[in-house]
């Protein structure tokens, strides 16, 4: 059955390579992102629907809703980033920008995933999925990237229960370096690469296919018993037991 999926923040990287990975099963995609050009190149390379939304924008995120139609069978929350990177220079110490710095990173991590997820969860049908994105980066939260990412992870498990009875699972995924995307801003040295590359057990960045595959595994009939869950998908630079 071809199933209708939503990739939030789906014109490059990761989310494009999720986008990507759905269309090649023959589903219906609709892609995210603020900027309007790249969207549609991408949605016209992969063969998607784009509709231009900031997804941390209420009023966005609900003319998104009203645009989707009635029924969605896989949301992926893929909106967000280090907001950090994104600003000249680093954070100030002063009150106000250091309030300034982690409501971008909340907004841009946590709220977008929860607006987004609010806005369209009436049209999920049952066997559907919920899939949000998430960082290793939330085992440290050292920063506000870090913070944002570990309340989404505990969001995640409890959005899990909330749809459960509904035969909706809700999982996240929290990927370690990946490469081949702009999520440093050109800020990422070749000795920190080194480093999170070192730090792994298979001796290798990760890439966007890595998660697109385990994105859609958590979509797919094998996956249905597995709700609740953060994924890390790192090549064991962070490990679980």
């Amino acid at each position: 059955m071809t199933r209708n999926v939503l990739v939030t923040g789906g014109s490059n990287g990761i989310g494009k390579a999720v986008a990507a990975r759905f269309r090649a099963e023959g589903d219906t995609v609709v892609v995210t992102g603020r900027n309007a050009g790249r969207l549609a190149r991408t949605a016209a390379e992969i063969g998607a629907r784009a509709v231009t939304c900031d997804a941390t924008d209420p009023r966005q995120v609900a003319r998104l809703a009203d645009e989707l139609g009635p029924d969605l069978d896989v949301v992926v929350n893929m909106a967000g980033g280090n907001t950090d990177f994104e600003t000249a220079g680093q954070p100030g110490d002063g009150l106000d920008e250091v309030l300034s710095a982690w409501r971008a990173n909340l907004d841009a991590n946590l709220l977008s995933a929860v607006l987004t997820t609010t806005a369209v969860l009436g049209k999920l049908r049952p066997g559907g999925s919920i899939v949000n994105i998430g960082s290793i980066g939330a085992e440290y939260a050292s920063s506000s990237y870090g913070a944002a990412k570990a309340a989404l992870a505990a969001w995640t498990a409890g959005l899990s229960s909330e749809v459960g009875p509904r035969a909706v699972t809700a999982n996240l995924i929290a990927p370690g370096y990946i490469a081949e995307t702009d999520f440093f801003h050109g800020k990422l040295s070749e000795q920190r690469r080194t480093a999170l590359i070192e730090a792994t057990h298979n001796g290798r960045a990760g890439h966007p296919g890595d998660i697109a595959e385990t994105t859609w595994f958590l979509a797919s009939p094998g996956a249905r018993h597995i709700t609740g869950q953060t994924l890390h998908v790192n090549g064991g630079a962070h490990t679980t037991r």
